[in-house]
């Protein structure tokens, strides 16, 4: 018979107080059929019982355009580098819907899944990863959209062409992921206990929109302004987007080192935050 105080070899063992830089990133491999479950219900639940379905993919994206191109192009008079309106416009905002919507919904994570976390383990950072995992299925079909819109205006004799930096798009989605989950860590972190927080997040992101190239092409803005949007990390990379498949705007290595330095610095402090707040949030949700 063995002594009670015997050690045992657990399959897994949780414990209250551990180190700020312990994320068990091995966890989140052993939890990843988790990952797609979540991935499955955030499709499932946010189009169940809507009329049109996954067609609001398209939708938001192309009426989003239309009202760019009417105020910015037509009222506005805004350069777009000498693109099709449409096309400028399209480009700028496929990009940027899936940073924002990466952003927008970790930064309510602890908010929205606090009875889930509070009943049950598992690696907490599953829950954000499934937010841009399932993100980036929207992306995907919006990024079709944008190819059948540039094959249109390629037929009609738009002048643009692609480059070669398109071996460089899946290191931008990874880039606009990363910096979107990074961001949205560390606000979903702060409103455990300043939950006013939570509404000026998507007023904020709207705003910082226009502080990225997305309406306007970085060679149109003016001189004194033009380093204070560099500072965007967006900017490089969705200048890095259209520049890849348009031809159009003003990659360099500096704009896109800028960027990863950034959203590395982002992305390091959000897991770090994250995983320091998520030990005890829900003693303040």
């Amino acid at each position: 018979m063995k002594n009670d105080d015997q050690s045992h070899d657990w399959d897994l063992v949780i414990k209250g107080h551990t180190s700020l830089f312990d994320v068990k990133f091995k966890d989140l491999w052993h939890y990843r059929d988790l990952l797609v479950l979540f991935v499955k219900r955030d499709f499932v639940s946010f189009y169940k019982q809507t009329v049109l379905g996954p067609l609001w993919f398209f939708i938001q994206p192309i009426f989003t355009t239309i009202v760019f191109s009417l105020v910015f192009g037509k009222l506005a008079g805004i350069s777009t580098d000498g693109l099709p309106k449409f096309l400028f416009y399209l480009s700028g905002i496929t990009a940027w819907n899936y940073f924002s919507d990466c952003l927008t919904k970790t930064s309510t994570v602890f908010r929205d899944n606090a009875n889930i976390f509070g009943k049950v383990y598992f690696p907490r950072l599953i829950m954000p990863l499934s937010i841009v995992v399932s993100n980036l299925v929207r992306f995907s079909v919006q990024m079709l959209l944008f190819i059948g819109v540039m094959v249109y205006f390629a037929v009609q004799g738009a002048n643009f062409h692609p480059t070669y930096a398109l071996v460089f798009f899946p290191f931008l989605i990874v880039l606009m992921a990363f910096l979107g989950l990074g961001i949205g860590l560390i606000i979903t972190a702060i409103t455990t206990k300043y939950k006013d927080l939570s509404f000026l997040v998507t007023f904020g992101v709207q705003l910082l929109m226009y502080a990225t190239t997305v309406i306007y092409p970085l060679s149109a803005a003016p001189e004194a302004y033009k380093k204070y949007i560099q500072l965007n990390p967006m900017t490089g990379i969705i200048e890095a987007f259209r520049f890849a498949f348009l031809g159009k705007g003003e990659f360099t290595l500096w704009s896109i080192g800028y960027s990863v330095v950034f959203t590395l610095i982002m992305l390091f402090l959000g897991i770090i935050i994250f995983n320091k707040t998520e030990k005890n949030f829900v003693d303040t949700v």
